[in-house]
């Protein structure tokens, strides 16, 4: 079997899974977000300067839905938006009416493009995540693009699934997969393990930030 039809494989397999639970645990996973994201934003916004963005996504079919965050944070809320070359950028979600984006996904392409350092935290979606932080997707490669760049790299940046999605056995994984830094499901927040090898490197209160993860070509 190919790492193509091994990661195809994955894919129906969690995104079936993912379906199933979702509407179970739905609830109880937005509210494990919004317990933890005010320590997170807070220990990772700069003494003296203003508070950053937290970046979400805008819900596809059997995503937890994050929308309700915008009302219930007293924090800017940012969304992604995908370009015809493959980017992407993350845009503060206002109150100017939302556009499609290149993927026909709801996007605040009215608001100028944020820098790394305006993100303070990045959620993203995910089918399933294994131990290590392999983040299995959709395959478009968005998120992993983004976070091949250092500044990007730096924002800390955790997946948002049930945890039924969260797996013991690791995902099919290309040279080009960037793990993430952890994850949140119904149960709460969790750190990848590939993070635990770089303690002595870098610290962030519940995120450790790993240097030693091989970037894309």
């Amino acid at each position: 079997m190919t790492r193509c039809q091994s990661k195809a494989e994955s894919r129906q397999h969690f995104r079936a899974l993912r379906a199933q639970q979702l509407p179970i645990v739905e609830a109880a996973v937005v509210q494990e977000v919004i317990r933890n994201v005010h320590q997170l934003t807070s220990s990772s916004s700069p003494k003296g300067q203003g508070q950053g963005h937290l970046g979400i996504y805008w819900p596809l079919a059997g995503e937890v839905d994050l929308r309700s965050l915008k009302q219930k944070l007293k924090q800017p809320i940012a969304l992604p938006a995908s370009g015809t070359d493959g980017s992407l950028t993350y845009h503060p979600w206002s109150l100017a009416p939302l556009q499609l984006d290149a993927c026909n996904i709801l996007a605040p392409l009215r608001e100028p493009a944020l820098e790394p350092s305006g993100l303070n935290l990045l959620l993203i979606p995910a089918l399933a995540i294994d131990q290590h932080g392999i983040r299995l997707g959709y395959g478009g490669g968005f998120y992993d693009r983004l976070r091949s760049q250092p500044k990007w790299r730096a924002v800390t940046t955790l997946a948002v699934l049930p945890q039924a999605c969260i797996t013991h056995e690791p995902l099919p994984r290309d040279p080009w997969d960037i793990p993430v830094d952890g994850w949140i499901t119904e149960t709460g927040l969790a750190n990848s393990n590939h993070l635990t090898k770089s303690n002595e490197a870098t610290q962030s209160n519940d995120v450790i930030k790993s240097n030693d993860i091989t970037k894309p070509n």
